[in-house]
């Protein structure tokens, strides 16, 4: 049975390569990462390569799965080295490309378990949640981020929100299969425009997580449209705009002394470093916060490339460590006195 479903994950990965999308970002990413760019388009244009770390649901703790992981190999994400790591979230990853079958949503019925990229985590934990907190996930589909947070504290309020009303359906399935009943009481799932949330709810939120919309490089690359993958190529400078008029709207929306953390899945340096610069130049209530020590206890599970920031960090993959792209950002706000 488990070679069945694995044979059929396998299968779905068996995907073209989109030529458009490749030259456009051999073009542009050899520029920005130089000799880093041969590995990580040899992993990103190799799906067999590419690794799935698995999330235990503390709300149905999947105790055998959990003996099971050991017995294959599969080692704790952080072993608790990590400043802020809390106990209750635990992530196990392999060294091997292995993927285990993803569970079926079952009305009523919690999920044991969440497959996903080990760096999608990065930014989470760079929230730093403690229990009893005002939290907004302004981006939150799929609800990945979401799940995760739920698995550090229990927050006072987490508010998620999603623009686009496909995505939106999917991140209520997501709470649904993982979150129990109870605790789903102080989520609330919003359709809104998250350029707007600051104007309505200003200085509201302890955290504000911005998991931006970006061009999701992995995603991108094996676009089945090539026209249409031409098309989001040329819409792909406008990304930027948006990405900071997000941000400007989450920092309104947070509070004089929380923390905000701003994350991509796109190697791209306009929709990365540029975008944070921008936001730190413009916004005088706004300082960075130094993400150097994560990327030090994490070196060993993580590649990471420069990216001239303290506050910046970017995952990139290589082989057997092949995690991101993820870039995550943290900043600080300090008295409202910012200038727009």
């Amino acid at each position: 049975m488990l070679f069945r479903l694995k044979a059929k994950s396998e299968g779905k990965l068996a995907k073209q390569i989109c030529r458009v999308v490749l030259d456009h970002f051999d073009k542009e990413y050899s520029k920005e990462l130089g000799d880093s760019w041969d590995t990580v388009r040899d992993i990103l244009t190799s799906p067999a390569l590419w690794q799935y770390a698995v999330l235990l649901n503390r709300f149905d703790y999947p105790y055998e799965l959990e003996k099971d992981l050991h017995l294959k190999g599969y080692h704790r994400l952080f072993q608790g080295s990590l400043p802020y790591y809390p106990v209750s979230m635990k992530c196990y990853l392999s060294r091997t490309p292995d993927r285990m079958p993803s569970e079926r949503h079952q009305v009523g019925n919690l999920k044991k378990y969440y497959l996903l990229n080990a760096a999608s985590l990065l930014p989470v934990l760079a929230l730093e949640l403690r229990d009893g907190e005002k939290v907004l996930d302004l981006c939150a589909a799929p609800g990945g981020k979401s799940v995760a947070l739920l698995q550090c504290a229990w927050p006072g309020y987490l508010h998620c929100n999603e623009y686009d009303s496909l995505r939106l359906r999917w991140l209520r399935q997501t709470l649904e299969s993982f979150i129990p009943q109870p605790l789903r009481n102080v989520i609330k799932v919003s359709e809104l425009d998250g350029r707007e949330i600051g104007d309505a709810q200003p200085e509201t939120f302890d955290k504000v997580l911005v998991d931006a919309p970006c061009s999701n490089d992995r995603s991108w690359l094996f676009s089945s449209d090539s026209q249409k993958a031409a098309c989001r190529i040329h819409q792909r400078r406008n990304l930027p705009v948006l990405q900071l008029e997000l941000l400007r709207s989450a920092v309104k929306a947070l509070r004089p002394g929380g923390l905000l953390v701003y994350s991509t899945c796109t190697l791209s340096k306009a929709e990365n470093q540029d975008v944070i610069s921008e936001v730190l130049n413009s916004c005088g209530n706004i300082v960075p916060v130094d993400l150097r020590g994560i990327a030090k206890h994490c070196s060993q599970d993580f590649t990471f490339a420069p990216t001239g920031q303290e506050c910046g960090l970017l995952v990139i993959p290589e082989k057997g460590k092949a995690w991101g792209p993820m870039y995550v950002a943290k900043l600080k706000k300090l008295q409202s006195m910012g200038k727009w």
